[in-house]
């Protein structure tokens, strides 16, 4: 990495826009405060990361880095801060991976193929080909939106650390200690499940709510999501468990629902709210949402897809096109290819020791394999020779879409791949990309 060094102590910036006379009236006194002014060019091949320091030996850095060729940028920011007024720009290479990605993507006939490489909290590789719908030809690009299904449990039990760090619970505090009004229809076994068992997928609860009805039921619920997730926590916890709360490991997209339903309880506000403002805002993830993030009739972002005898098949967006939204937290985030960049990068740092927005122990308890079953706290965890030992994991699908993330702490590595398609072709995909990217940059 190369930086490229602006400093300032006391620039003195004035922007005045002065266009008529009665502003002049109405101006009785000018205030004038000091400012830093950078101004630079951008160039296709590059990264670009602002920085603040008060010393010239520590940097932090400022906004998130930005990427590839945005024309000329120009930043202001007040000097009032008297322990953080030099400012310099580092750049970094960003190698496009678009000769990469579309041999992968022809090769298993997905829509659309997104990568972005995260080293050393940089972004260094980046590349998007396809299309956001197949059989028309408006390309996927960098700044369009993806599902990322079960990615979003990683989210949820990030959004619990936050709420443990805060004192508002612990990781052993019991579905029923946060909802008490319903103990008294709750089968005596869910009364010891705690939040780390439903982030663990150890606390009985079903993988499947076919069998009981309560899919079914819960897609028909014209409640709002927080509505369906309580809902959802009655039906749930008014029969036995599959097992024994904290015995077996059950993979379950309920469990987390009713994760997200204690923290709704304890918060007063919805999981949509609180993830957005706790987890995604700090770390500019401002384009992330939640269900598909296509229009309904338009190719304003991708479309999802299920493959119908070996082709594509568009699935239109709209209410049947995600799982119903008091799922959500387990699995109905959406958010552009920087943004999961930007998280997986958190993580990373995270597992590092290295990271910010959780303590240090929050965030290895997110880490941490429970009772050996290979998955800690919305992660899998197990060791790979090209991660240095242990890596994290994992994938998430709704069937029309396909996220893959890989997180190797030990070599400050993260690789991000995305299609709008799901099924065994879409993992293939990824994966193959996977192995590409960490052939290339490690």
């Amino acid at each position: 990495m190369k930086p490229i060094i602006a400093l300032s102590r006391t620039t003195l910036c004035l922007a005045l826009l002065l266009q008529t006379d009665a502003f002049l009236r109405a101006a009785d006194t000018l205030t004038i405060r000091p400012a830093v002014e950078l101004h630079f060019s951008t160039d296709s091949t590059r990264g670009y990361q602002l920085q603040t320091s008060g010393d010239l030996a520590h940097w932090t850095d400022v906004e998130n880095a930005i990427l590839g060729n945005t024309g000329d940028v120009q930043k202001l920011f007040p000097a009032s801060d008297a322990t953080a007024n030099f400012y310099r720009l580092e750049t970094f290479s960003v190698r496009n991976l678009n000769t990469v990605l579309d041999p992968i993507r022809t090769q298993y006939k997905v829509p659309a193929l997104a990568c972005a490489v995260v080293l050393s909290n940089r972004v260094v590789g980046l590349g998007v080909v396809g299309v956001r719908k197949f059989g028309v030809t408006e390309p996927a690009t960098l700044n369009d939106k993806w599902h990322h299904g079960s990615l979003t449990k990683s989210m949820t039990a990030t959004l619990a650390g936050l709420f443990v760090d805060e004192a508002k619970l612990t990781w052993t505090t019991k579905l029923v200690d946060v909802f008490p009004e319903y103990a008294a229809n709750m089968h005596a076994d869910w009364k010891t499940v705690s939040l780390e068992q439903l982030l663990s997928h150890r606390s009985g609860a079903p993988g499947h709510l076919n069998p009981s009805g309560i899919w079914g039921q819960l897609w028909n619920h014209p409640g709002t999501p927080l509505e369906q997730r309580l809902f959802l926590l009655q039906k749930v916890t008014a029969i036995a468990p599959n097992s024994k709360p904290g015995t077996t490991y059950e993979y379950s997209n309920a469990g987390f629902a009713l994760a997200g339903a204690m923290l709704e309880k304890l918060a007063g506000k919805p999981w949509e709210d609180l993830i957005t403002n706790k987890l995604f805002l700090p770390l500019g993830m401002a384009l992330a949402g939640f269900g598909v993030p296509a229009t309904p009739r338009y190719i304003n972002q991708p479309w999802g897809h299920t493959f119908n005898n070996n082709v594509p098949s568009p699935v239109a967006p709209g209410i049947d096109a995600d799982n119903p939204p008091g799922i959500g937290p387990a699995g109905t985030v959406h958010c552009t290819l920087l943004d999961l960049a930007r998280y997986a990068a958190l993580h990373v740092a995270g597992a590092r020791g290295e990271g910010k927005l959780l303590q240090k122990q929050t965030f290895q308890k997110l880490y941490t394999d429970v009772a050996n079953q290979g998955y800690a706290l919305g992660w899998v965890v197990t060791q790979r020779d090209w991660g240095g030992g242990k890596v994290l994991n994992h994938t998430g699908s709704n069937l029309q879409w396909y996220t893959n993330v890989w997180l190797a702490p030990n070599k400050n590595f993260a690789v991000v791949i995305l299609t709008n398609i799901g099924g065994d072709a879409a993992f293939s995909a990824t994966d193959a990309v996977a192995g590409k990217m960490i052939q290339q940059f490690l």
